[in-house]
């Protein structure tokens, strides 16, 4: 449930942020809540933080458990993850490219992208728009590649740590690697922005989630559970005391929280807890899905509806229900079907050499 209400409420952070960052209803509106605007168009933005540290909590769970070195089958972890992020996010970037196309006949504004090309959206298929240099086709279209990047990253550690360890346990390895991650990441990385198209950028937030996750199983002792909490948490507040940044201090918390409460499940109880559950469901649907509608609701409010605040306002309180619904259906009619037809299309293909490897076994 707390990871339910963590992706619910940054999901909403974002589409908020978008719209008071992005379009021209916004700079009507901020007249009338100006504070607001503005903490929406700065700090609103760390929220992607919760999503980095959330994403390398559920990678953990997902590749190593106990956090043992090994992984039997990257490329098909790899696979599944791809399949996961990839079509959706591929359907959502033509949608932004034709709201793009629509909101450019109402409206001349930054945040309308140049026509796609045909390079680009194959770069964006493979999420390797950022890595080309080619320029995003939607807000946050650059978070998915990183998603995808820190979580091959994972599993390559996760291989390569098994490779080392060989028949011997070493319990500490993985984390011990992964804390080093984490503090290459903050005191190298992260301080360059020429990194932020790279995983090494992210690794700091990412692999708190993972630590989190392995400090959190109960059936660890305190000392072993106390001495994970430090791999993760000082490397982090001594990158702190060397430079502060707000979002590395955001993901620790976020981390603390989930080592403390992530593991914890609840059944839904009451309306709230409900739609926690679905907003969190859906949450990676109205990520893919809210900037192209939020484009076409800002470019129809410019060329339709007078330059008010009040009317402006209301345009960004529309576009941001309009996010909510539009993420809603996406999950429900592309997400979700087109995930189930790849999944499939994937395991016809790969059935009859994986029956024909073990024809070759048995002979």
């Amino acid at each position: 449930m707390l990871v339910n209400w963590l992706k619910a409420v940054a999901a909403q952070l974002i589409v908020l942020h978008h719209l008071a960052f992005y379009g021209p209803m916004a700079d009507h509106a901020r007249t009338l809540l100006p504070e607001v605007m503005d903490w929406l168009a700065d700090p609103a933005r760390f929220a992607v933080q919760v999503f980095l540290v959330i994403g390398g909590f559920l990678a953990a769970k997902s590749l190593s458990p106990e956090g043992r070195a090994g992984l039997v089958r990257p490329r098909a972890a790899l696979w599944r993850r791809y399949v996961k992020l990839a079509p959706p996010f591929l359907a959502a970037t033509l949608l932004a490219a034709l709201a793009s196309a629509w909101a450019a006949a109402w409206m001349t504004h930054d945040s309308i992208s140049a026509p796609a090309t045909f390079a680009q959206l194959c770069a964006h298929a493979v999420l390797l728009h950022g890595v080309l240099g080619y320029e995003s086709l939607s807000a946050g279209a650059w978070y998915v590649a990183i998603d995808f990047q820190l979580y091959a990253a994972l599993a390559l550690m996760l291989w390569l740590g098994g490779r080392v360890a060989g028949t011997r346990p070493l319990p500490w390895l993985m984390p011990c690697a992964v804390a080093l991650g984490i503090a290459a990441s903050l005191f190298y990385f992260n301080l360059d922005a020429g990194w932020d198209d790279w995983a090494p950028y992210f690794f700091g937030s990412y692999g708190l989630g993972v630590m989190a996750w392995w400090a959190g199983d109960r059936s660890r002792k305190g000392g072993a559970v106390a001495l994970l909490a430090a791999l993760a948490v000082l490397p982090v507040l001594a990158a702190l005391v060397l430079d502060f940044r707000d979002r590395i201090a955001l993901a620790l918390a976020v981390a603390g929280l989930l080592f403390l409460f992530g593991r914890l499940r609840a059944l839904p109880n009451g309306p709230a807890a409900s739609a926690a559950s679905w907003l969190g469901r859906i949450s990676y649907a109205i990520f893919l899905v809210h900037f192209p509608v939020c484009l076409v609701v800002n470019a129809a409010f410019t060329r339709f509806v007078p330059a008010e605040p009040a009317w402006q306002l209301l345009g960004m309180l529309g576009a941001w229900g309009a996010s909510l619904a539009a993420g809603a259906a996406f999950y429900r009619w592309v997400e979700m079907p087109l995930g189930r037809m790849v999944r499939s299309a994937a395991t016809r293909v790969a059935a009859p050499a994986w029956k024909g490897e073990q024809a070759t076994l048995r002979s």
